[in-house]
């Protein structure tokens, strides 16, 4: 994103395409497939179909909407569609997203842990 004070507010057409490579993000379905696609590289709708154990329309559907967002590329290998990832930036928003829900899941993970004891000791000192 554009930074520094000449840069803001952002223009609306640059709002509404982020808006819509959220969007295109925003889906569990697509965040699968595109983990499928992380680790193999390339496949096609009826091999990503399988791996996830989902409708081969359903997935389809989904690779087109990411394919037109521009964060996959389709290539033909005889009379199959081909996908891979071709916008790399997406991987490294998905590790942000990923380290940050860690982080968060370690902090809650820590109250949790410690919450027993907080309570035995808010119950020792009540009144009786």
């Amino acid at each position: 994103m554009p930074s520094g004070p000449h840069d803001r507010p952002l223009p609306d057409e640059f709002v509404e395409l982020i808006a819509r490579r959220f969007a295109a993000l925003g889906d569990p379905m697509r965040v699968r497939l595109l983990d499928a696609l992380r680790g193999r590289g390339e496949a096609s709708v009826g091999e990503l179909a399988d791996e996830l154990g989902a409708g081969y329309a359903n997935v389809a559907k989904h690779l087109t909407l990411l394919h037109q967002r521009g964060i996959l590329g389709r290539s033909k290998q005889g009379t199959r569609a081909v996908y891979r990832i071709s916008d790399p930036s997406v991987l490294e928003l998905c590790e942000v997203v990923c380290g940050a829900l860690a982080s968060q899941l370690r902090e809650l993970e820590a109250v949790i842990s410690s919450a027993p004891e907080q309570f035995a000791q808010s119950t020792q000192e009540a009144p009786a």
